[in-house]
């Protein structure tokens, strides 16, 4: 198994959990960033030398990278069913199997909810957000909210939006954890965040005052998946296939729901802190596959200053 970085942690202790239930079965894994294993996955397949059986990404930019190479395997219709569609890769050869929203940390004691715009736009131009703004541009999960911002809203768009933050006197971390203890500790304001890392505070710091708030219906709703796909070309397909099959079970997601705050993939179990269902938030509508492309992405950001 290639294990994409990230919640690399936390997927290993399921996969140890599996292991030691099943006496048999044993995983050989290998954790890298995401990005780096799609593309160290498309080489080994088109060199023919691929031992890999299976990619677990923390994003669907990754996923989508390997379907859209040839690198992946179709899914079988008991490995999908479970997942909505919005959730599942073209020509089904991805499943996401825990969810992740994109979200607006905020301090309680500086904003109510109310105060909190659902406009993801609104934080370039309102004055309100002057020196209050926290981000994590070199963070993974930020490229990819900014890629679904270029493809939904287009280049100009997203380098006005860009451009419009720096000029807030944004305040700049390495990831969106360290964003989400700034924003509880009043450092920054607000941040731009998924929505577990908010949680992971609370969960440690019970009193802390930082709450999240949703965008809806632009780039700052994106919800993301962590996801699986089978390598094109494995001798242990349907191994393979029972694993995922697995990690959609009511216990696996309720494992992610609980240890990692992430939205489960599956109708049967809800989220956890609070969280509004995923039916219930109001996501852009974007074929997660497309967030692979973010080359354009990074060149954007380079030209404006951020990277």
């Amino acid at each position: 198994m290639y294990l994409g970085g990230g919640e690399g942690g936390l997927y290993l202790e399921l996969i140890e959990l599996l292991e030691s239930h099943y006496p048999d079965f044993k995983v050989n894994h290998r954790i890298e960033p995401s990005s780096d294993l799609a593309q160290r996955i498309t080489q080994e397949v088109e060199g023919g030398d691929s031992s890999t059986d299976l990619f677990l990404s923390v994003d669907a930019g990754s996923l989508g990278f390997v379907a859209e190479n040839g690198a992946a395997t179709k899914l079988s219709k008991n490995a999908l069913e479970p997942v909505p569609k919005p959730f599942r890769g073209k020509r089904n050869r991805w499943v996401g199997i825990a969810g992740r929203a994109r979200s607006i940390p905020y301090n309680t004691k500086k904003f109510s909810a109310s105060e909190v715009p659902s406009d993801i736009f609104a934080f370039a131009r309102e004055n309100q957000f002057k020196n209050a703004i926290g981000w994590a541009p070199t963070y993974e999960a930020f490229q990819a909210f900014v890629t679904a911002m270029r493809i939904i809203d287009g280049r100009e768009k997203t380098r006005q939006w860009l451009t419009g933050v720096q000029n807030q006197s944004v305040s700049r971390f390495r990831d969106e954890w360290f964003i989400s203890n700034a924003v509880a500790d009043g450092e920054v304001d607000v941040g731009f965040a998924n929505h577990y890392y908010a949680l992971r505070v609370q969960a440690s710091r019970p009193k802390a005052p930082i709450e999240i708030a949703f965008t809806k219906n632009d780039a700052g709703a994106l919800v993301n998946v962590a996801g699986a796909a089978i390598i094109q070309g494995t001798e242990k397909e349907q191994l393979a296939t029972n694993f995922v099959r697995h990690l959609l079970t009511v216990e696996a997601q309720e494992f992610f729901a609980t240890k990692a705050f992430a939205y489960p993939m599956i109708s049967g179990v809800p989220p956890v802190g609070g969280l509004p269902r995923v039916d219930e938030l109001a996501p852009p509508s974007i074929d997660l596959q497309k967030l692979s492309n973010l080359e354009p992405t990074l060149s954007l950001m380079r030209e404006v200053g951020v990277l």
